[in-house]
């Protein structure tokens, strides 16, 4: 962090000068979300009030996760954390008191006081001591004859005015010498200000796991229910079938031969169905092609079997485990088929790549967009399969397209043999 810190230090003062503005206009941005929020806390009284104070809380989580990125970016690259509680996906009063209860949210609160006030001041520090150098500057050209005073003196002619600039050159030299200090010792501030306490992510790190065990469990209630439909409508009632026509065709054998064949026939049938779809259910499962060949063969082949161009761009150093391997490959199959059903795309691309112990998954289309959870296409079952491993998924589809999906999945990798 030494390292780090004297870097900052010696960067270019007018880039520091334009971080300072930067970070200025988004404590300015955060006093309007301030006045909102007590707005909307004051119209609670009534129902209106509530929509309006879920979505500016929500608007302050982002200004806060925002600004938790601008802070590790200039402070020292070390991303800060947040540790807010998953919200439930339905109920607008349930959502509420979940935010409201959530320790990280009033700890958001305190930083956006402190920022809008004390904060501000400090970020502002070098463009008004810059400023107040120009301004002083500006003011022996502009002096003007009459009652005129500066720094506590009278001003009758040029010589008195020149003054001035003794003190543009201070504000300068405070200017120069000062910013690096300001700014990081700002960062300091709303890093501690930011960054949640170790019983914080506790609490959201149970309340995290609760909520992906309790969606794994209702995806795996779901998967064994669809199989056993899958079962009941297809295989059982091919074998079902099948025992009937066996049973018949014993019957006539001796009776009328060439019916019984037929039924022999219709029997040779019905098995070669029976054996397709039990194929197909147990590749619905587990594919055969990702326990041979991996997700990066699982997903070429996933690729060339369909409809759509597909382009794959795919850099695994090895195989993460099963388990994270089959959640990832059934993530890019939902994602696929959505864009091949839902968004009338011409094209897909999917791109997979390991570090930090992490996989990134990217998943794009050229349709019209408008992809969202909350439509029932598939994306918020992609989101219980990978938040059961600590996964995350980001969509990003505008009205006009491109949609473009982004999976995170935390894992490691088993190096390939060679």
């Amino acid at each position: 962090m030494a390292r780090t810190d004297d870097h900052r230090h010696r960067a270019s003062r007018p880039h520091l000068l334009a971080w300072s503005l930067l970070l200025v206009a988004h404590a300015a941005a955060g006093i309007a979300l301030l006045v909102l929020f007590l707005i909307a806390c004051l119209l609670s009284a009534v129902w209106v009030g509530l929509p309006l104070l879920a979505t500016i809380t929500q608007l302050i989580r982002g200004l806060a996760a925002t600004h938790r990125r601008l802070i590790s970016q200039f402070f020292d690259d070390t991303p800060i954390t947040s540790s807010y509680r998953p919200l439930p996906p339905t109920g607008l009063s349930t959502q509420i008191s979940t935010i409201l209860n959530d320790p990280t949210t009033w700890r958001d609160f305190t930083w956006l006081l402190v920022n809008s006030t004390a904060g501000i001041t400090i970020a502002a520090l070098p463009s008004i001591l810059l400023a107040h150098s120009a301004l002083s500057i500006l003011y022996t050209r502009t002096w003007h004859q009459g009652t005129n005073w500066y720094a506590l003196g009278p001003v009758h002619d040029q010589t008195d005015a020149n003054r001035a600039l003794i003190t543009a050159a201070l504000l300068l030299l405070l200017f120069w010498t000062l910013t690096p200090a300001i700014l990081r010792n700002y960062a300091r501030l709303n890093r501690w200000l930011l960054t949640p306490t170790e019983k914080a992510r506790l609490a959201a790190r149970v309340a995290h796991l609760a909520t992906s065990r309790a969606e794994t469990i209702d995806a795996q209630a779901s998967e064994v229910r669809r199989i056993e439909r899958d079962l009941h409508d297809g295989a059982q009632a091919r074998l079902v079938a099948l025992g009937m026509n066996l049973g018949m065709a014993e019957e006539m054998l001796a009776s009328n031969p060439a019916a019984a064949q037929k039924l022999l026939t219709e029997a040779r049938e019905t098995t070669r169905q029976a054996l397709t779809e039990l194929r197909d259910l147990v590749r619905g499962i587990h594919p055969p092609v990702l326990v041979e060949r991996g997700l990066d063969g699982a997903v070429r082949a996933l690729a060339v079997s369909q409809h759509l161009p597909i382009t794959v761009d795919i850099d695994l150093p090895g195989r993460p485990a099963d388990p994270v391997e089959s959640a990832a490959y059934f993530a890019i199959v939902e994602t696929l088929t959505n864009a091949a059903k839902h968004a009338n795309a011409t094209r897909a691309w999917v791109r997979i790549n390991h570090g930090r112990e992490r996989m990134i998954i990217i998943v794009g289309d050229d349709g019209h967009g408008g992809a969202d959870l909350s439509k029932g296409t598939g994306l918020d079952g992609i989101r219980r399969r990978l938040a059961a491993f600590d996964g995350t998924m980001n969509i990003v589809s505008p009205t006009g397209g491109p949609t473009i999906v982004t999976m995170e999945l935390p894992c490691s990798i088993t190096p390939k043999h060679t």
